[in-house]
């Protein structure tokens, strides 16, 4: 009987698709991410279901809309009482871990952006409050010595080591290895104390933490060390790997720091391309000119080409450190002989603006920039390159990994195995959906915005909620989503089939869990 696969999942935040060499990128160097794809298939045309973190990780668990499973937008968490791929696999006799960024469930106690205005009864939400801990991610958990015991499973995991937020001042697990490791913590995370440089970019910070104490180093550590203490286990196992970077801020530590010089980038793609902004394209502009400042450190905002050139080296810094810890964690998992029987993957949950517009960060505007991330699949089986252009969604990730671990899925997910992409044979998908939903009124939208979005293989069609205005793009002959065609009535033809298209992926959003078992 053969022996059933290892998974590995490889997965940064906030990574846009062509930001690795794999990709194309002409600058940033990432030689190990590179060799996995060099024995796998790489997804050219690959979209999250939502280019936020929260409902996107969510997604990715669950194999479901960030409407469907619950978590739809930041500060939400996933119901304890949902089921994940990783439920499933833990069921099944898997080993499962996950090391590093989680978040799916708030890992600040910070007020929400957003609160309802409208004043309500004694009974306030139209759900009953869910028992059960929804605290583990955040702060007060980690105040003190020693290490917090998770209560485990944690939506499937068996282990976890938890790392929250970004930086070089993750919480978390992390956190209290560092305060137990590290004598003058107080001093390296201490603002003062920060290294010289000449960078004007908004939160570009110059930290004193040495390499070996960065959370992508800890990350790096504790994922080999579950290796390493089970290579001699006969049930197979499944290991998530989730590095906070290349979020912002932007402060990679040490040599990452100038690895990359700003001159060497450009910003090629800048407001003025853009033939006819959007109303929050506008916003942007002029809070950018006004010098208005951000409504949170997460919001996008507008920056001159010389900080956009140096967010771009300073996350380059960031890509190229978690490049060489990947590269570390293979050399590991080659030495123990598991790489023949273990299949990695590479994702990010969203990308980033970085520079396009002009634009950093992420918001509501779903250009290709924060909606199209890698997607690597490498397995022992394959053992060579191939590169796919069809369309494949975070929804996707669980139904493929349950189909190549040989175990069927549960009721209510709403992605497809890619085995057959990777296989070789026939795939059949005509459009995506991708869901966004915001926690707060930003980019000059008077509510939180709520925004859907179907993509095909040639256009990228976005509808607002309540706005008299959408997004229609011409992929085929405008793949940087310069020209809005929304309102050009050579179009309408193609406006009307997509907005018919989303009306049946709409619909088809109904939660079929759980299934009816009685007659009517």
């Amino acid at each position: 009987m053969q022996k059933r696969p290892n998974f590995i999942i490889f997965i940064t935040d906030q990574h846009r698709a062509d930001w690795l060499g794999c990709y194309g990128h002409p600058i940033i160097k990432t030689p190990n991410i590179d060799e996995i794809a060099s024995s796998g298939t790489r997804f050219n045309n690959f979209h999250v279901a939502s280019p936020v973190c929260m409902p996107n990780r969510a997604s990715l668990l669950t194999g479901r809309y960030p409407s469907q499973h619950g978590l739809r937008y930041n500060g939400c968490t996933l119901p304890i009482r949902a089921n994940t791929f990783v439920d499933v696999l833990a069921s099944s006799g898997y080993q499962t871990a996950t090391i590093g960024k989680s978040h799916i469930q708030p890992f600040t106690d910070q007020e929400p952006f957003y609160k309802n205005p409208e004043e309500t009864g004694p009974i306030k939400e139209a759900w009953k409050p869910e028992i059960g801990n929804f605290e583990q991610e955040q702060p007060g958990r980690y105040l003190d010595d020693g290490r917090y015991e998770f209560i485990t499973p944690y939506y499937g995991y068996k282990h976890v080591d938890m790392v929250t937020a970004h930086g070089d001042r993750c919480g978390g697990h992390y956190r209290q290895w560092f305060r137990e490791n590290v004598p003058n913590w107080e001093a390296l995370q201490n603002n003062k104390n920060e290294l010289p440089h000449n960078y004007s970019c908004p939160q570009a910070y110059r930290t004193p933490i040495t390499e070996e104490f960065y959370p992508t180093s800890y990350i790096k550590n504790q994922s080999i060390d579950y290796l390493k203490n089970h290579s001699k286990d006969e049930d197979p196992f499944f290991l998530f790997v989730s590095f906070p970077d290349p979020h912002h801020p932007f402060n990679p530590p040490g040599k990452y720091w100038d690895m990359y010089s700003p001159e060497d980038f450009e910003v090629n793609l800048p407001y003025a391309a853009h033939e006819n902004p959007t109303p929050p394209m506008k916003w942007l502009y002029e809070n950018w000119k006004n010098d208005t400042g951000q409504f949170s450190p997460q919001t996008a905002m507008m920056l001159d080409d010389k900080k956009i050139k140096q967010a771009m080296a300073l996350t380059g810094g960031m890509i190229s450190m978690v490049d060489d810890a990947i590269g570390e964690i293979m050399n590991v998992l080659k030495s123990n002989n598991q790489a023949e029987n273990t299949i990695v993957c590479f994702n990010s949950d969203h990308g980033d603006y970085l520079g396009d517009f002009n634009m950093i960060l992420k918001g509501a505007l779903p250009f290709n920039s924060v909606t199209n991330v890698p997607f690597i699949w490498s397995d022992p089986h394959q053992k060579r390159e191939q590169v796919s252009d069809k369309l494949a969604s975070t929804v996707d990730i669980s139904s493929t990994i349950l189909e190549r671990a040989g175990i069927a899925p549960y009721n209510g997910m709403k992605g497809k195995s890619l085995l057959p992409i990777i296989e070789g044979k026939e795939f059949d998908r005509e459009r995506l959906l991708i869901e966004y939903n915001d926690g707060g009124a930003r980019l000059g939208f008077k509510t939180p915005a709520r925004v859907r979005s179907i993509v095909t293989k040639s256009y990228k069609f976005n509808i607002y909620l309540d706005q008299n205005w959408g997004e229609l793009y011409d992929l085929a002959n405008d793949p940087s989503e310069t020209n809005n065609l929304w309102s050009d009535p050579n179009h309408s033809a193609i406006k009307a089939e997509l907005a018919l298209s989303m009306n049946q992926e709409l619909i088809g959003l109904m939660d079929e869990s759980p299934m009816s078992d009685r007659p009517a």
